[in-house]
């Protein structure tokens, strides 16, 4: 659970990155301000398209770090990514923006960007939705470290929960962007923005910390507890599912 938060922590102290990467798509989203209750739908129908599209992308990279978490070896991969996460902290923006991870990376942010722009002239109701969606998609230095959370989870589900998270950490600020306008001044923003790399490392720190197998639990739990977790998490699974079928089939 303690890994949950840092996604929090990631999406509530980079809002404030987020509103100078994506507030001026908040400030021009095509909402219906006569009508409250219009607005709000149109509101969070674009918050759930950029938390979608955070989820996917959590979700394949959380199957990758599945991939990568050789059987009792998770608690290394949280801790190299850790360290991952902490030397980003001090990297700039724009270097981490420049990483292409896929080849015709170019085409795809084209593609992406192309139908934003094509979704922001359109005022129907699910198109808030898409237009939420690909903006999700768009290149972001933050959006990347997120990403290296998900992946220490080591799991797709965890990993789509870890960047939905993240999203909704994101959700307040943007929202004032969207009703508010550029309710902040860029000269705050940038001492704010200071203070974003500060709370990377805390992350990344946290990640080092689960990764170093002290057996606290939650927040440095042994491989031991780690296995009895995923059994209790499996067996309520099982049980879950049979109650299901149960409904289902009475």
């Amino acid at each position: 659970m303690s890994i949950l938060i840092t996604a929090l922590l990631l999406g509530l102290m980079g809002s404030f990155h987020c509103l100078g990467m994506c507030g001026p798509i908040a400030f021009i989203l095509p909402v219906d301000r006569n009508n409250n209750a219009k607005m709000s739908l149109q509101t969070l129908l674009y918050h759930l398209g950029r938390m979608t599209a955070y989820a996917l992308i959590g979700f394949i990279f959380g199957y990758v770090g599945k991939g990568i978490s050789l059987v009792g070896f998770q608690q290394k991969v949280s801790l190299i990514l850790g360290i991952v996460m902490v030397v980003l902290a001090f990297v700039p923006a724009s270097k981490v923006l420049r990483l292409k991870p896929l080849a015709g990376w170019n085409k795809f942010v084209y593609f992406v960007k192309n139908s934003l722009s094509n979704y922001l002239q359109k005022r129907s109701t699910l198109g808030f939705y898409v237009i939420g969606f690909f903006n999700g998609l768009l290149p972001c230095g933050l959006v990347y470290i997120a990403l290296v959370g998900a992946m220490a989870t080591g799991d797709p589900v965890m990993g789509a929960l870890y960047m939905a998270i993240f999203g909704l950490g994101t959700t307040p600020m943007m929202t004032l962007a969207i009703y508010l306008g550029n309710f902040v001044s860029v000269k705050i923003r940038n001492k704010i923005n200071k203070l974003i790399p500060y709370a990377v490392v805390l992350v990344g720190m946290l990640f080092i910390l689960r990764g170093l197998n002290l057996g606290i639990k939650y927040l440095s739990p042994s491989d031991k507890m780690l296995n009895t977790d995923s059994k209790m998490i499996k067996m309520k699974s099982k049980q879950m599912h049979s109650k299901i079928e149960k409904i289902i089939y009475k």
